[in-house]
């Protein structure tokens, strides 16, 4: 299982780095103008409707009941998978069109603050451009689910890497050869630069769908329907299953659409989110989105299994690579958001007080940082019963915590109030999950390694902290100038060298596990 950690979260981070590259040349190019928040509402909207089908209610329905399969006749799971693929074409082909003739009224949903506004012609044309991304990449996500299911990670981690090479060399190809792209019909440069960026996500998916359906049929995986879709028993146990997981994927994008609607009435503020959101990301994907893709399918083998040592074991191994991870990530955004902000994106048309917003909004997000891992962790002790009527419970109690904070809150914090409500949301999710998993027993309780651990990893990151204050304190004035670049790489190298140093010393972690998993990994 580390070894699928691994894996993923590699994949992930080069991902994530290519990701940094994209937003620091968005910056670079748009800094917070209409072209910037019309392209983000835009690009959103696939985005939110994937984690609601593709990331959401299917692979929280599909991967158990495919991996369990897997268990008794692979020939059938495959059979089982053609025909959920035969069912999402037809699906999301209908609504791919519905989306696009009805594009300014999800355009309003999103962001009715661009009503009126020249954000909102810009975002209806940009939104209908990207919005068939959310068919190609929720078959992406299908045959991933199968690849991940049969303990093939790496073509599937890597696919969203494709996406961000082709931002970045729409961006840079406008930059360097601006009459190639006449074609456009932009009247500036930066809208030229969004209309590039917006026709890159469509064909980003395309070619991420390409790696993971090659990749399948390289391992014997051949998921081609051969028959039009019907309505099978096992496809009746899926959306019997999906159905509830569905609705509490749909609560949580409400959780996003509320704070974007409250960002939407302060000019930038649903930029600054943006980047700030892809700071806090980084951990995030990297850690959980590695434990929800290795964690859910081992643990519905063992519940099939009957293996209660196992699964707990496995549930306390998720917790500690995540918490070894998520705590010091979480602590360094909270202590030092500014240098990493100001580095990575002010230049061009993002300045100063730009770098002054996102770094409030990062604080923030820092704060929930290891709520949203957590639920990583938790959530698959529910999918992997196919149980996905509690986290939707739970996901509409926070909810309602998120709307109360962001809309109460409004008059009182300004945009600031829909990053607090989206982190006070997370933990009351995770403390939700944390209640409702009582009831299964030792296999949802931490074995006494993990507890062990877990204080550790907070003391080693609270002392890592500290390290990186007095430092920044001490490269302060280098951060102004031409040698920031090497300012933050310095900090960086101080907070991971630092960080490791406390945690190996006082038994958080033991260095030796984790070179012996990466030599096993290699």
């Amino acid at each position: 299982m580390i070894r699928g950690f691994l894996t993923v979260g590699g994949w992930t981070l080069m991902s994530r780095i290519l990701g940094f590259a994209r937003d620091i040349l968005i910056a670079r190019f748009l800094g917070t103008g209409a072209a910037a928040e019309a392209f983000f509402v835009a690009f959103s909207l696939p985005n939110m409707f994937r984690r609601f089908f593709a990331e959401g209610a299917f692979n929280m329905a599909f991967v158990p009941l495919y991996a369990k399969k897997l268990e008794g006749n692979p020939a059938e799971a495959d059979a089982f998978a053609r025909d959920a693929v035969a069912g999402m074409v037809m699906v999301l082909t209908l609504f791919t069109v519905a989306g696009i003739l009805f594009m300014p009224a999800l355009v309003l949903a999103m962001a009715s603050g661009f009503a009126e506004d020249a954000r909102f012609g810009l975002a209806v044309t940009y939104g209908r451009i990207a919005f068939p991304y959310i068919l190609l990449i929720s078959l992406a996500a299908l045959v991933s689910g199968v690849l991940n299911s049969n303990g093939r990670f790496l073509a599937a981690a890597a696919a969203p890497a494709l996406l961000n090479v082709v931002f970045i060399a729409a961006m840079l190809g406008v930059s360097l050869r601006p009459d190639l792209w006449a074609w456009l019909e932009a009247p500036t440069q930066s809208r030229m630069v969004g209309r590039a960026l917006v026709w890159a996500v469509p064909l980003g998916g395309l070619l991420q769908l390409g790696l993971v359906w090659w990749a399948a049929a390289r391992a014997g995986h051949r998921l081609l329907p051969r028959r039009r879709p019907r309505l099978t028993p096992d496809l009746k146990r899926l959306l019997v299953i999906a159905a509830p997981a569905a609705l509490a994927g749909g609560v949580v994008q409400v959780n996003l659409l509320v704070g974007r609607q409250v960002a939407s009435y302060f000019d930038g503020a649903v930029a600054w989110l943006n980047y700030a959101d892809r700071l806090y990301q980084l951990p995030l994907g990297v850690v959980g989105i590695a434990i929800g893709v290795v964690l859910l399918p081992d643990l519905a083998r063992r519940v099939r299994a009957g293996d209660r040592a196992g699964q707990q074991d496995a549930y306390s191994r998720a917790f500690e690579f995540s918490w070894l991870l998520t705590l010091p990530s979480a602590v360094a955004l909270l202590v030092v958001p500014w240098p990493l902000v100001e580095v990575l994106f002010e230049r061009g048309a993002f300045d100063a007080d730009d770098t002054a917003a996102t770094s409030l909004a990062l604080m923030i997000y820092a704060l929930g940082l290891p709520a949203f891992v957590l639920q990583k962790v938790l959530q698959p002790l529910y999918f992997a019963r196919e149980d996905t009527r509690r986290p939707l419970n739970y996901a509409a109690v926070s909810l309602l915590v998120n709307a109360g904070v962001a809309i109460g809150l409004v008059v009182w914090l300004g945009w600031a109030a829909a990053a607090l409500g989206t982190t006070l949301a997370a933990w009351a999710m995770v403390v939700l999950l944390v209640r409702g998993a009582r009831g299964l027993g030792d296999v949802a309780t931490l074995d006494a390694r993990a507890r062990s651990r877990g204080w550790r990893i907070a003391v080693a990151a609270a002392l890592m902290g500290v390290i990186l204050w007095i430092t920044n304190l001490m490269l302060g004035p280098m951060f102004g100038g031409p040698l920031r670049g090497l300012a933050l790489a310095i900090l960086v190298g101080m907070g991971i060298v630092s960080y490791f140093a406390f945690a190996q010393a006082i038994g958080a972690v033991r260095l030796r596990e984790l070179r012996s998993s990466l030599r096993r990994q290699r």
